[in-house]
């Protein structure tokens, strides 16, 4: 098709705004057409030519980027983070039945809730579909437009992830049809990636030397929380809806059944659960459930079950739900999956605690879907339980269909010259001796200086446990420790975008982005978070909130003997002596002191330090030629509290200007955005107490 756009950059004629109109519609249906009903009309290279036209028209007019348009679903920038946000209504999980009997007592259950409440005879109707084996997410629509995404989280709090969601190709970024539609939407679904999708995936990794993925689900959840959106992009994600959260109807009818949200929910764009059913009775259910199992390995993407859901959505809010889980739905869960394959070796790794873990290296087999190549035995006692031995025929199962595990050994085809296992005496990682409580099941390396205990202690310390350090993965982790640069947690903190960019793909973007999440981590932790992040021996986060509650700081904590820790509710000898040997071992305390040093001590109650001055809890957006590298000031700023921003949007506090702007500044100036030029931005910097100098080195 020929180009409407001729290049102005002045108001759009009526005709150009009725074609990026009409494409982005059409290109929507195309959309819906591939990636939903898998019925294309068009060619790939049709579908590239109409897309390219529509990005021409809004490179040509930026205002004519409608909120809805599928160009808004490539990524390539940076997030500056994940914010969080609670849920408007709580998303709960859901209760297991592994059997009939279970199944039928939970409606038992159900039932007496029901009559608890005084409203007759409940009508046992069910909106039956596969249980989908991905990552919970929340969408929300304003008058029909995507809005907001939102993960599951806890389900009290999420994380928000809209600009990844826009990513998702089957994700209605606008509801199709008519209308008209509720005022106010969230869909609630699944972000899954199909078997035959993931196959291919993790067939490009390996060509390309990466690590392969353990099963679709964790390569869709960590898509979905990259802070490179390139990388979201680059996943083959889908979403299925199942559910609605909170509604505001509007001039819409409200939907009575689950069977009628689900309906329309495809009307509006939305793929759900293939061949999900209405079931009429507690038996129409079973069957439902053993006709999906016994077709399990046909569905598209993974299932690991059946979601059985009362179909009436005020029989719904009449039962509501327990503490944790609704009491009107309930999943049906299959039995995992079990297959035949060869341990050629078993291999020792070494925890951040010392313990080494013994892992089954396996012929690789699929076992529901997954290629399964490794599995955990947990200890010598399990290995010698199961008779285990190198050579062996084993039975293996996921756990929950996740974990893999081995059930147990085939000594049919155990091997003539098979010899017992023997547990190493010496560490794999370091050489030195390693030792076995007489009450415990695992061998420990003491060793504090152990490159696998550092390792996997600094994993320890920025992850979800730990301080949740965004961005900052295993990958580079490892990267980091092999190259020397952080042989403890508090060499983090003193990372520059200088010694960042000497890693190989690290960009300058990405090197800005890492010292702005460590510069917020620090920020935000409290004493409760620092003290699980230590890795302290049976100290989890629960024990962490405890200890927090009742010592000022670390300092007392590590002053406290072993009397003092007893006398704490939860705190028992073993945990207080392990609380004892982590602060009077001194490579601990050295650890201790370069994390004092480096500021990171917060107190009881209180996070480390709140930023103030002019930029605190601002969001700043660089733009032009500045006299520093960009990375540094955003750096600089960062140090004083200021949210970076990687584009232009809403609630934008401050643009810094340098030379040649662009049309960020018009932009700023047309929304009355106050315009910063670099010697402005260094004396709010000066102002906040940042040290200029020292940010650039």
């Amino acid at each position: 098709m020929e180009k409407v756009g001729n290049g102005s950059s002045g108001k759009a004629p009526q005709a150009v705004k009725d074609r990026a109109r009409q494409l982005v519609d059409e290109l929507a249906r195309h959309n819906y057409l591939y990636h939903t009903l898998d019925t294309p009309e068009i060619s790939d290279e049709e579908y590239d030519a109409l897309f390219a036209e529509l990005l021409d028209i809004e490179e040509n007019w930026p205002e004519l980027r409608a909120q809805d348009s599928p160009t808004r679903r490539i990524g390539g920038s940076l997030l500056d983070g994940l914010e969080k946000k609670r849920h408007q209504r709580r998303m709960y999980g859901l209760d297991n039945v592994f059997s009939p009997e279970e199944w039928l007592a939970f409606l038992e259950r159900m039932e007496r809730a029901w009559d608890d409440r005084g409203q007759g005879r409940m009508k046992t109707d069910f909106w039956c579909d596969p249980k989908l084996d991905g990552l919970a997410m929340e969408m929300s629509y304003a008058n029909g437009v995507l809005t907001q995404a939102l993960t599951r989280g806890d389900g009290e709090t999420g994380e928000i992830v809209t600009e990844a969601a826009r990513t998702i190709r089957n994700l209605p970024l606008s509801l199709r049809g008519q209308g008209p539609f509720p005022a106010y939407l969230e869909v609630r679904g699944e972000v899954v990636i199909f078997k035959e999708d993931f196959a291919a995936l993790n067939s490009l990794r390996q060509q390309n030397g990466e690590r392969l993925f353990a099963n679709p689900r964790n390569a869709a959840a960590g898509a979905m929380r990259q802070l490179d959106i390139s990388v979201t992009r680059s996943r083959p994600l889908r979403f299925m809806a199942y559910s609605l959260g909170v509604v505001d109807w509007g001039a819409m009818a409200a939907c009575e059944t689950q069977s009628s949200a689900m309906a329309m929910l495809e009307a509006f764009g939305f793929a759900t659960p293939p061949q999900g059913r209405l079931c009429h009775g507690s038996g129409a259910v079973e069957e439902y459930v053993e006709w999906a199992r016994l077709r399990r390995s046909g569905f598209p993407m993974e299932i690991d079950g059946v979601v059985a859901k009362l179909d009436s959505l005020a029989g719904q809010e009449l039962l509501g739900f327990t503490a944790r889980a609704p009491r009107f739905a309930v999943a049906f869960k299959f039995p995992a999956i079990q297959a035949e394959t060869v341990l050629k070796e078993i291999e020792v790794q070494v925890g951040r605690t010392g313990a080494l873990t013994p892992v089954a290296i396996l012929e690789p087999v699929p076992v529901g879907g997954v290629m399964v190549s490794r599995a955990t035995l947990h200890n010598e006692d399990e290995i010698k339980a199961l008779d285990l031995r190198v050579g062996d025929t084993v039975r293996v199962q996921r756990a929950g269909d996740v974990i893999p595990e081995i059930t147990g050994m085939l000594p049919d085809k155990r091997p003539a010259d098979s010899k017992p296992y023997e547990f190493p005496k010496t560490c794999p990682a370091c050489g030195q001796p390693v030792h076995r409580e007489p009450d415990e099941s695992v061998w420990r390396c003491d060793n504090l200086a152990c490159p696998a205990r550092r390792l996997r202690s600094m994993l320890h310390f920025v992850s979800k446990s730990g301080l949740d350090i965004q961005g900052l993965g295993e990958k580079w982790i490892e990267q980091l420790v092999a190259a020397g640069v952080a042989s403890s947690p508090a060499d983090l903190f003193r990372l520059t975008v200088p010694e960042l960019l000497k890693f190989e793909r690290m960009g300058e973007k990405l090197a800005a982005k890492f010292v702005a999440a460590l510069d917020e981590a620090k920020t935000r932790v409290t004493l409760p978070k620092l003290i699980g992040a230590l890795g302290i021996r049976h100290v989890g986060a629960e024990t962490a909130r405890v200890l927090a509650e009742n010592f000022n700081d670390l300092d007392e904590l590590a002053a406290a003997d072993t009397e003092r820790l007893m006398a704490i509710k939860d705190i028992g000898p073993e945990v207080a002596a392990a609380i004892r040997f982590f602060f009077e071992t001194p490579a601990n305390l050295a650890v201790l002191e370069h994390l004092r040093s480096e500021g990171v001590w917060p107190v009881r109650g209180e996070a480390l330090r709140k930023a103030s001055g002019p930029l605190a809890g601002k969001s700043m957006l660089f733009t032009g030629t500045l006299t520093q590298a960009r990375p540094v000031m955003q750096q600089m700023a960062a140090k004083a509290g200021a949210i970076i921003k990687n584009s232009f949007g809403k609630g934008l506090d401050y643009l810094v200007a340098g030379e040649n702007p662009g049309s960020k500044l018009e932009k700023a100036q047309k929304n009355n955005i106050p315009v910063l030029d670099e010697k402005q931005f260094l004396e709010l910097l000066a102002d906040s107490g940042i040290n200029i100098s020292e940010s650039e080195s």
